[in-house]
């Protein structure tokens, strides 16, 4: 069994030591999309209480032991497992933050020392307004707030969409990230060093729900961040911005950015069902499908994605 330190262990290796070699691009390769495991919400949802912790977080726990089991059952391997933030419903120093962030790491103890995780940070891990020191709580329990890795020759920025939604509390962080992305970004399109074969985005809030040109909402980014954001991002050459939060699937396709909301592990707002992502990229193309979890226990991802990864 994997401890919690080698699960923070495992983040790291993924974004401090994979070296050179992980800049070159060797074939196409998969890995694991997933969000909102959220701890706590479920019970909370069915009472009409989602202002409230959480006393409760055993169906989650449960959802999060059984996307393990069946991510470690894939074959060919995934390079990695992303959680795109909202890994606990408790806000920063509430009653059942620390039950909560415990038994999510017992739960993901189970993953395969193979696959390391990527832990991105969402509203309810940071708080709506993050401070200095939520987000300092979150770095201490999970790891930095934002970061890059390359993985088979592809660019992965993991970011704090929090810091965009509002750093009305913590402006300095927010600069200190802007500086960050944009030396990402004009490297990753213009050098210097190895251009990359793809760069993927992953954070919480979606730029976007439908259509660029939606109306403000809580569940997606202010419409002059969000236009920003997708300046900068086609110019770089990203390809898809990864994120959760809606707990529905949703999101679409403009401009040759693919904006990729995945629904939950945890809590179901809509109508899809407790699920991941599986994602596969190849030299030309980044195909994903989400899958609920009952289908990948039983079936393991689709054969049309596994034959990509044999080509």
């Amino acid at each position: 069994m994997t401890s919690v330190v080698s699960v923070h262990r495992r983040r790291k290796i993924v974004t401090n030591d994979f070296l050179d070699e992980q800049k070159e691009w060797r074939g196409p390769f998969c890995f694991i999309q997933a969000a909102d495991p959220q701890l706590g919400l479920m019970k909370t949802w069915r009472e009409g209480d989602c202002d409230g912790g959480g006393d409760e977080w055993t169906d989650e726990v449960q959802l999060t032991q059984q996307a393990v089991e069946a991510v470690n059952k894939l074959s060919p391997r995934p390079k990695f497992m992303v959680l795109c933030g909202d890994l606990v419903h408790a806000m920063p120093s509430t009653q059942y933050r620390e039950g909560q962030e415990r038994d999510l790491k017992v739960a993901l103890r189970g993953t395969d020392p193979s696959i390391p995780l990527v832990f991105v940070s969402g509203n309810h891990d940071l708080g709506n307004t993050p401070t200095p020191e939520t987000v300092a709580q979150f770095c201490n329990a999970w790891g930095d707030d934002y970061f890059s890795f390359w993985v088979g020759g592809v660019l992965c920025l993991v970011l704090n969409s929090q810091l965009f939604f509002d750093a009305s509390a913590c402006p300095d962080l927010r600069d200190a990230q802007e500086a960050w992305l944009e030396g990402q970004l004009q490297r990753a399109s213009q050098g210097p060093g190895v251009i990359p074969k793809h760069v993927l985005v992953f954070q919480h809030i979606p730029l976007y729900l439908k259509t660029p040109d939606e109306e403000d909402d809580y569940f997606n980014l202010q419409t002059a961040t969000r236009q920003s954001l997708l300046g900068r991002f086609k110019r770089a050459g990203v390809k898809a911005v990864f994120s959760g939060h809606y707990h529905r699937n949703a999101g679409g396709l403009h401009n040759g950015l693919d904006m990729v909301v995945s629904s939950a592990i945890g809590c179901q707002l809509g109508e899809d069902t407790h699920g991941v992502r599986v994602v596969v990229v190849t030299a030309d193309q980044v195909i994903h499908r989400y899958h609920s979890l009952e289908q990948l226990s039983g079936r393991g991802m689709d054969e049309d994605l596994r034959n990509l990864l044999q080509a």
